[in-house]
């Protein structure tokens, strides 16, 4: 309060003593939540189990995270921690600074005790509810107080305040030994996990059914790309969270630019374009696809001739999947077919060795879940050196990019970046692949464009 008897906060408009004691008072009482469980809460206390059992005695902290400015006053659209989710089940934009803490009880097991902002209070001196920019309900919406914060997670929920007094221990992103652990229990994914990651890649083939209708416009505007990722974000949020990670649309010679999420260029029909989009749920799972499309509705004999060498690549790496291959198996597959093609083409003198690698750059895969490149840190003999098990889910991804400017290439073979890319759950006989509803063979792919950009 100044001298005046104002209350002011900076950066905001003084509030005088007689519109706060208005704003105080006369609200109707908080109607009843109808709060269920989450779906997620019926395997979250299975999961903290699990980690419990890796660290009998000591506290564990898993934060949410915090929000982050983007511009001055605002900031980023909040995300969760991807382990919090993991543990909580709760997935939402409310969850900025929110910690869970799994508190040692008894010999070996632990109690969980969700730490969170409730719904700020009406009255009594409170007057948050409409002054916080950045937590008020007046400004972001009604968040859940602790009961119903606690029917939905079946955690026990204390005000964040008393986070404060919770003695140290190992916290998750600042502890190696229990980030690596959080991130190696997550590579095997249960059925409900398996669940949302098929629906994640439900609504990502829908997204890219919109591009192919939206091509027409597309290939008429002066930054074609940017309409791409604008037809594929809006059902990306209309259907989920958003997108799991940012949209690549790349045309011509972008196509060879691994991570190209600039977007700015223009469509030239003789080009092919490389999507790379995955929609990500409210539950956060994500998917993560790629097709190549000739923006013409048919490739040209040089693009043809590269999307059958990745399309083989892929089919050899699909192959190589099943419980007990090693990690790298499907990569190594996929090689030997794009360095054989390589040189039968006379780009190399022999497939031998590495120098495939100048036209390929990465590996060809991943794991896939509550990241894009899930499970990232995990040691590499559970992950990378490991061994595929069920309940595994990965893409399959080769790709051929060949840049404009590389002199080892013929002609015709320059400016054609071509990835083909899908998501596959490790079975007890093999794989299943996830995102089959989109084509994947060059006949298929320009008959599939075809029909959806004339309806």
């Amino acid at each position: 309060m100044n001298e005046s008897g104002i209350h002011t906060v900076s950066h905001d408009l003084p509030v005088s003593e007689e519109l706060r004691s208005f704003l105080a008072q006369d609200w109707a009482p908080a109607p009843a939540a109808d709060v269920a469980p989450l779906p997620a809460a019926r395997h979250t206390a299975a999961r903290r189990e699990r980690l419990s059992a890796l660290f009998p005695g000591e506290r564990l902290i898993v934060p949410a995270g915090e929000l982050r400015v983007r511009s001055n006053d605002c900031d980023h659209r909040f995300r969760p921690y991807s382990a919090y989710t993991w543990l909580t089940g709760l997935a939402g934009e409310d969850q900025a600074g929110h910690v869970l803490v799994m508190e040692p009880s008894g010999p070996h097991g632990h109690e969980a005790v969700l730490h969170l902002r409730p719904r700020s209070p009406r009255g009594g001196g409170d007057d948050a509810f409409y002054r916080d920019r950045r937590y008020g309900e007046f400004w972001v919406g009604r968040r859940p107080d602790l009961d119903e914060a606690e029917r939905m997670t079946g955690l026990r929920c204390a005000h964040l305040d008393r986070y404060a007094h919770v003695p140290p221990g190992r916290l998750a992103g600042e502890d190696p030994e229990l980030t690596r652990a959080l991130s190696e229990l997550r590579l095997v994914k249960d059925a409900w996990e398996v669940e949302q990651l098929d629906l994640a890649v439900r609504h990502t083939v829908s997204g890219f059914e919109d591009v192919a209708r939206a091509l027409p416009q597309a290939l008429a505007h002066h930054r074609g790309e940017r309409w791409i990722e604008g037809v594929f974000n809006l059902r990306a949020r209309a259907e989920g969270n958003g997108t799991g990670y940012e949209t690549i649309a790349a045309s011509g010679a972008h196509a060879c630019v691994l991570h190209w999420i600039r977007n700015d260029g223009p469509l030239d029909p003789g080009d092919l374009l490389l999507l790379d989009a995955g929609v990500e749920t409210d539950t956060l799972y994500t998917a993560d696809i790629t097709r190549t499309l000739p923006l013409s509705g048919r490739f040209s004999s040089a693009q043809r001739q590269v999307y059958e060498l990745v399309l083989a690549a892929q089919e050899a790496g699909i192959a190589a999947l099943r419980p007990g291959a090693s990690f790298r198996d499907f990569h190594r597959a996929g090689m030997r077919v794009i360095a054989e093609g390589l040189a039968e083409w006379g780009v190399l003198k022999s497939p031998d060795g590495d120098l495939h690698r100048r036209y390929t750059l990465c590996s060809s895969g991943h794991m896939l879940g509550l990241d894009v490149h899930d499970c990232a840190q995990a040691r590499a003999e559970t992950y990378l050196d490991g061994v595929l098990a069920e309940g595994h889910v990965l893409t399959v991804e080769p790709g051929l990019y060949l840049q404009p400017d590389d002199m080892t290439l013929p002609p015709e073979l320059r400016s054609i970046g071509v990835r083909i890319e899908d998501d596959l759950v490790i079975t007890e006989g093999g794989a299943r692949l996830l995102s089959g509803a989109l084509p994947r063979t060059p006949d298929e792919v320009e008959e599939w464009t075809g029909t959806l950009r004339e309806s």
